[in-house]
């Protein structure tokens, strides 16, 4: 006996699936703004610490611009500040947890 369950083998419902639901919540989520771009700073300070240091995860890491929002032009600016910062000893490259 062959049974038509629709496209992919799923039974009713629309080729899409779930994904149009998805679509739709992130839709409604708001755009993240560049708090870079947002406060008119022209250059991240490699020795602001404490700006910095939000932008660095405990274990080091440093935050991804789709997760913070920065721009791509804020966001190599803040890498190269994290790097020169890391490199003279202001911040870990390593969190203490990690060693």
């Amino acid at each position: 006996m062959i049974s038509h369950t629709g496209a992919g083998g799923r039974r009713g419902g629309d080729r899409f699936g779930d994904r149009r639901e998805k679509r739709d919540n992130n839709a409604m989520k708001k755009k993240r703004v560049c708090r870079f771009c947002e406060s008119k700073d022209i250059y991240i300070d490699y020795k602001d610490e404490k700006r910095l240091h939000r932008f660095i995860t405990e274990q080091g890491k440093i935050i991804p611009k789709r997760i913070t929002g920065t721009c791509a032009k804020h966001q190599r600016q803040l890498v190269l500040a994290i790097k020169r910062a890391r490199h003279l000893a202001m911040l870990p490259f390593v969190s203490d947890a990690i060693k």
